[in-house]
């Protein structure tokens, strides 16, 4: 004699994601950005500064040489998390305006469309 089960459902639906293609692709390049402690260490030490700060005043607290600090600053400009401004033979950094709001938004986007969605 063979017992046949009721079907039960072994997981609540989640629905479809509430970003973007464009919004996800936006917040894989800020993570790959964030991937490496080095950058998420100049995003604190800015945070922390009063005003830009020139590429040579984050070669100490990092421990890093200019260069590969240069590099790691030129990830985060692109990234869109940082501006960079010329000032004679050094470039000076800040955050980018809205950076780490858009950052939170694209993280709590909620279940409305969004306005950047095409």
């Amino acid at each position: 004699m063979r017992l046949t089960l009721p079907l039960v459902a072994c997981c609540t639906p989640i629905g479809r994601p509430t970003l973007s293609d464009d919004e996800a692709i936006e917040l894989e390049q800020l993570f790959k950005a964030l991937a490496d402690r080095n950058r998420v260490k100049i995003l604190n030490l800015l945070v922390q500064a009063d005003g830009a700060v020139c590429v040579c005043d984050f070669v100490p607290p990092l421990g890093l040489k200019q260069p590969t600090v240069s590099y790691h600053l030129k990830l985060l400009v692109d990234a869109g998390l940082l501006t960079r401004e010329p000032r004679g033979t050094y470039a000076f950094y800040s955050l980018a305006p809205g950076a780490l709001e858009r950052v939170g938004a694209l993280l709590a986007a909620d279940s409305e469309p969004s306005a950047t969605a095409a």
